[in-house]
């Protein structure tokens, strides 16, 4: 066996429990960072798309129809076009955040995937060592019965 691999291996030949990834990393999340996914979550939602629709949909509709003459943000909506820009400048920094986070999980899923990966290498090495012990103990016994019945069948001969 490679020796790297065997170096990497003994380290984790103890190690028998399977580990949840998704806990591990949950294990380690911040307020904020907590947070910073669940505006993700909300924000990319067909929930959020839809309400924000309708919001949006009821400015225009109190600020044209209803206030008509006395609108306090009149067509342009200048007042809802700044508003959807400060929304838009802290949630997307916000959403990246969250997409680093995950990237992150993913790297640690693949750090442990690959641990797996190599406490199988070393168990599957390891039955292959007993594998060819346990074959090389049948040749053995093979050949002693050989031996064994070559031996009476000359003291057979001898005998006859």
């Amino acid at each position: 066996m490679n020796t790297t691999i065997r170096f990497f291996a003994e380290q984790f030949r103890r190690v028998t429990a399977s580990r949840d990834p998704n806990e591990l990393f949950a294990e380690r999340l911040t307020f904020g960072e907590r947070l910073a996914d669940r505006v993700a979550t909300i924000g990319g939602s067909w929930s959020f798309i839809i309400g924000f629709g309708v919001f949006l949909g009821a400015w225009a509709l109190l600020n044209t129809v209803v206030l008509a003459a006395r609108a306090f943000d009149p067509f342009p909506f200048i007042f809802l076009n700044l508003m959807l820009s400060m929304l838009a400048a802290l949630q997307a920094p916000i959403i990246m955040m969250s997409q680093n986070r995950q990237a992150a999980k993913d790297r640690f899923e693949a750090r442990l995937d690959y641990e797996t990966n190599l406490r199988s290498e070393t168990e599957i090495a390891g039955l292959h060592a007993k594998i060819d012990a346990l074959s090389a103990d049948i040749e053995r016994l093979v050949a002693l019965q050989l031996g064994t019945a070559n031996e009476r069948g000359e003291l057979a001969d001898e005998r006859a």
